[in-house]
C-alpha cells in the first residue's frame, strides 16, 4: 500500500516530469533542491497506491499557482505548501489521508512530496492531469463534475485566502487566479479536498511511476550517449513533429498567464519550414507554416535536441537547437467532454481537435 519514494528518484521524476509539464508546471530545479534538503535533514516521502484509498479518505490535493516566469524570480519554500494544507484541514476541521499533486507536471509534480516531507503524510501515485494545465476546469475532476470547492490559497507574505464556494470551475480559475495574481502571481495553493472514491473514479492513476520511469530513461540514454530525444519518443510511444533553432521569442505575463509564441526555423529534413508553438503557461497548438498540425489535449512537448531535457515557456531563447514532440493524453482528456475542456477551443482557438495519433 505503501512505498517509500528513495532519493534516487528525485532526478529521475524531476526529468520525467519536466517533459511531461508540456513547458508548464515550473521549472522543478528549485523544487528539486528543496527536497533533496528535506531528505537530507531526514524526512521522507512514502507513496500510496490510489486503489488503496478508503473511500472515505480525505485526500489534500496542492499545486503552486501562478506564472511560470515570476516563479524564477520568485523562489517558492514548502513552508507554504505545507501551510495551504494545513489551511485547509482548520476550516474543515478534519485531517487528510494523503495528499496528492493537482498536475504531474514541471515543478507541480514534486509539490505534493515537499508537502508531504513536511506534514509526515505519504503521497498519491495520481493527479489530476496527467499532465500540466494552466486553469481550474482542466482537470479530470472538472470533467467529472465534481464539487469545486473550497480552495485555500497562501503566499510568502502570509496573506492566507479562503474560497468557500464558488458558481462553477471557470468561476473558482476567476476568483482564485485574482486573488493569486494580487499577491504577485505566484502562490500556494490547496484545491477542493478529494474523498478516495473521488481520487479512484476521476484521478489520472500511477503517473508518480509513469514520470520517474520516463526521467530514467533519459537520465539512462544520456549516460550511454545514446539519443535522449529517442528514448522518449519510444518510452511514451511519440512522435517527432519539427527540428529545429529557436529564432523568435515573444511572451508577457499578464493575467496571471504567460502567454506568447516561439517560432522554431526547420534544420536537417525540416529545413525550409518553420513551426510556430502558441502557449498560455504549457505549449497549446503547433503551427507548420502557418497550418494547425499538432494540438492539446496531444502533449506537445519541447526537448532540448542534445539533452532530451525539457524546455519551458517561460525559458526557452534565441538560438537553442530544440525538437518538437508529441505523446499520447491520457485517455479521458480525449473524450467529448475532455475535448471541451482542454482541446484548442478551451485556449481560444477556433480549430477541431485532431490527434497526430488518429
Amino acid at each position: 500500500m505503501l512505498q517509500e519514494f528513495s532519493e534516487d528518484n528525485i532526478e529521475p521524476l524531476a526529468t520525467g516530469a519536466w517533459i511531461l509539464g508540456t513547458g508548464g508546471g515550473g521549472n522543478p530545479y528549485i523544487s528539486t533542491l528543496n527536497l533533496r534538503r528535506l531528505y537530507a535533514e531526514g524526512r521522507r516521502v512514502q507513496v500510496m497506491d490510489p486503489m488503496a484509498l478508503g473511500d472515505d479518505d480525505m485526500v489534500a490535493v496542492v499545486s503552486k499557482m501562478g506564472a511560470p516566469l515570476v516563479g524564477q524570480e520568485r523562489l517558492s519554500d514548502p513552508v507554504h505548501l505545507a501551510r495551504a494544507v494545513e489551511v485547509m484541514e482548520d476550516y474543515l476541521g478534519k485531517p487528510f489521508r494523503a495528499i496528492m499533486s493537482v498536475e504531474i507536471g514541471g515543478s507541480n509534480a514534486l509539490s505534493s512530496f515537499l508537502a508531504a516531507a513536511m506534514l509526515g503524510r505519504p503521497v498519491v501515485n495520481a493527479d489530476a492531469m496527467g499532465r500540466a494545465y494552466p486553469e481550474a476546469q482542466m482537470t479530470s475532476f472538472a470533467i467529472g463534475n465534481l464539487p469545486m470547492y473550497p480552495l485555500s490559497l497562501v503566499d510568502v507574505r502570509d496573506n492566507e485566502v479562503i474560497v468557500t464556494k464558488a458558481a462553477s470551475w471557470k468561476w473558482m480559475e476567476r476568483i482564485s487566479r485574482k486573488v493569486c495574481t494580487e499577491v504577485g502571481s505566484t502562490a500556494a495553493t490547496c484545491k477542493a479536498p478529494r474523498t478516495g472514491r473521488e481520487v479512484k473514479d476521476w484521478g489520472i492513476h500511477y503517473t508518480i511511476t509513469k514520470a520517474t520511469e520516463l526521467g530514467r530513461a533519459v537520465i539512462e540514454a544520456r549516460a550511454r550517449h545514446d539519443d535522449p530525444v529517442k528514448a522518449v519518443l519510444d518510452h511514451e510511444g511519440g512522435k517527432q513533429l519539427f527540428r529545429g533553432k529557436v529564432i523568435d521569442v515573444a511572451r508577457e505575463t499578464t493575467g496571471g498567464f504567460l502567454r506568447g509564441r516561439t517560432v522554431i526555423e526547420g534544420i536537417d529534413a525540416d529545413k525550409g519550414s518553420r513551426m510556430e508553438l502558441a502557449f498560455q503557461n504549457e505549449w497549446a497548438v503547433a503551427f507548420r507554416d502557418g497550418e494547425p498540425v499538432a494540438m492539446t489535449p496531444d502533449l506537445l512537448c519541447l526537448l532540448d535536441t542534445i539533452s532530451g531535457s525539457a524546455v519551458g515557456t517561460e525559458s526557452v531563447r534565441y538560438g537553442q537547437r530544440v525538437t518538437v514532440v508529441a505523446l499520447p493524453a491520457p485517455e479521458l482528456l480525449t473524450t467529448p467532454a475532455g475535448i471541451a475542456a482542454v482541446g484548442p477551443r478551451a485556449f481560444g482557438y477556433d480549430i477541431d481537435f485532431r490527434s497526430v495519433f488518429a
